[in-house]
């Protein structure tokens, strides 16, 4: 089911949220499917705003026109020309200049790309330039700018991850007393923590560290780099969302908090955890074009002959009945690969179990798998390169999805997997923690297999559970079909979305009453 296919009246979302309003709502940042994506961030950007738009809000997004965006396949007009940016240098370059091109086709949801030839159109990439700090800091005001001298002003902006934290910022300090945004509220939304600008904040001098206080400096100030872009989205925004209910409970502490724990629990009242979503269409096991059999919930024992298409792909034993886990993630400790190595003997020595792994990432997990897949090649196979069809082919061909990660702010991957059938192995936390209820033999419940302590002992039990388990078909069918009813429908994030957009303009409202009498 797509984001857009499904329309719900307003009348429904009164029952839920008596005050609902249609909203005209602008997303902010630095990628959005399909015209520019290089993660997450670039489905969310994508996903979401095509399902707030089918609950009756105008949504509206906003990037970049990096080089790689063809504006002739995207049919781009022209919105507005040689809007003067201030970069509040007081010397040579007092304003950068940019134009702004609208989409309004029917792949997404109205885009507006900022276009300016020496920061954006002449770069083939979204992100890796020294000059990152001045091409989102253009970003930031490029786009209050351009709203100032827009018809359609939005009653929302939302500005995503660090590289729009100056949004926030800039509209409660040299915006505070514009007119064009009176009554324009801005939601910071943090969609991983550990990402907060341009340095490495943690080994930063003590008289460097930027207390969100001083004011922003200009474009070309090497200061602008120092600042610490995620704190001030914090510290200037009216609500902050991040991505998942746990994870927003996570951050309040001193573990998973990357130094943000004592800001964020002072704002904790502001603090909102909504869960991602997935798109339906583009990971529906019934449809998928990129897997050799397609099936459903009524016929899931067809899912076996992805599994030996698998096997056969990864160079492993090509044997249904051996127990096949995926691995689909980039190769990073957060990811939890530290716990694997200690394990993968006593894993593979004696079981009949396999493993095929998809990603790319630091080169020492790189080494630790082909180490492992040499030890044992009839078990164990990866591909580092990427290919579009490849995920599809492991969620669909896995029995179970591995994902023992050290903190996951929501992740996606157990959930693209579910949908498969494929039963997930995670560690409970965050997103993790979730999306996937712990499965118990007694009560015939739940749909996965979660360890809670961060250890290689605890994930090897979780994973023998899970191959225990899967000895007995029919108890295992029972959990392929819990996992494949979930719902991680976009359009039941975008609900609460709604909610929380609809209180902070009743709150906003009350306030300028109050203030007005």
């Amino acid at each position: 089911m797509s984001s857009s296919a499904v329309k719900v009246s307003v009348n429904d979302l009164k029952k839920i949220n008596p005050f609902f309003k249609k909203l005209k709502i602008l997303f902010v940042g630095s990628e959005a499917a399909p015209f520019a994506k290089a993660g997450g961030l670039g489905d969310v950007l994508y996903s979401l705003p095509l399902a707030l738009k089918s609950l009756g809000h105008d949504t509206r997004v906003m990037i970049p026109r990096y080089g790689t965006i063809d504006e002739k396949i995207y049919k781009l007009k022209k919105e507005k020309e040689k809007i003067e940016v201030p970069t509040d240098q007081p010397g040579e370059y007092p304003f950068l200049v940019c134009n702004v091109k609208k989409y309004s086709g029917s792949k997404a949801v109205t885009t507006y790309f900022l276009e300016n030839m020496e920061y954006y159109e002449q770069r083939a990439n979204i992100y890796g330039y020294s000059d990152d700090h001045i091409r989102w800091a253009l970003l930031c005001r490029g786009t209050l700018e351009f709203i100032k001298q827009s018809k359609w002003k939005p009653d929302v902006i939302v500005a995503s991850d660090w590289q729009t934290g100056l949004i926030p910022n800039y509209l409660k300090t040299k915006y505070r007393d514009d007119p064009a945004f009176k009554k324009t509220s801005c939601i910071f939304k943090i969609h991983n923590l550990y990402y907060q600008g341009m340095c490495d904040f943690k080994f930063a001098q003590e008289s460097e560290r930027d207390s969100g206080q001083e004011e922003i400096p200009d474009f070309f100030n090497p200061r602008l780099a120092k600042l610490n872009w995620l704190l001030r989205g914090i510290i200037y925004s009216d609500i902050i969302l991040t991505v998942s209910p746990t994870y927003a409970k996570e951050i309040l502490t001193p573990e998973y908090g990357e130094g943000m724990d004592k800001i964020l629990s002072e704002k904790q009242h502001m603090l909102h955890g909504i869960l991602n979503g997935i798109n339906y269409e583009d990971y529906s096991p019934e449809e998928c074009p990129h897997i050799p059999t397609n099936y459903n919930i009524k016929n899931i024992k067809k899912k076996e002959e992805n599994k030996i298409a698998l096997q056969k792909r990864f160079g492993l034993n090509q044997d249904k009945n051996a127990f096949l886990l995926g691995i689909v993630s980039r190769f990073t400790d957060q990811k939890g690969f530290d716990l694997l190595e200690p394990i993968i003997d006593h894993l593979f020595e004696n079981n009949n179990v396999q493993l095929a792994i998809l990603g790319d990432g630091e080169p020492k997990y790189k080494e630790m798998i082909e180490k492992a897949r040499q030890k044992f090649p009839d078990k164990i196979g990866y591909h580092f390169e990427f290919d579009v069809a490849l995920p599809h082919l492991v969620f669909s061909g896995s029995d179970s999805i591995l994902i023992p990660s050290r903190f996951e702010p929501c992740g996606i991957v157990q959930m693209q997997a579910m949908r498969y059938g494929t039963v997930p192995i995670i560690r409970k936390t965050g997103g993790l923690a979730d999306t996937v209820e712990n499965f118990d033999p007694k009560e015939s419940k739940g749909e996965g297999f979660v360890f809670e302590n961060y250890n290689p002992y605890s994930l090897f039990v979780a994973i023998i559970k899970a191959k225990t388990c899967f000895q007995f078909k029919k108890e295992w069918a029972k959990i392929m079909k819990r996992v494949m009813q979930k719902d991680f429908s976009w359009e039941k994030s975008a609900k609460k979305y709604s909610e929380v957009f609809n209180k902070l303009l009743m709150e906003k409202q009350k306030n300028n009453n109050n203030n007005n009498h």
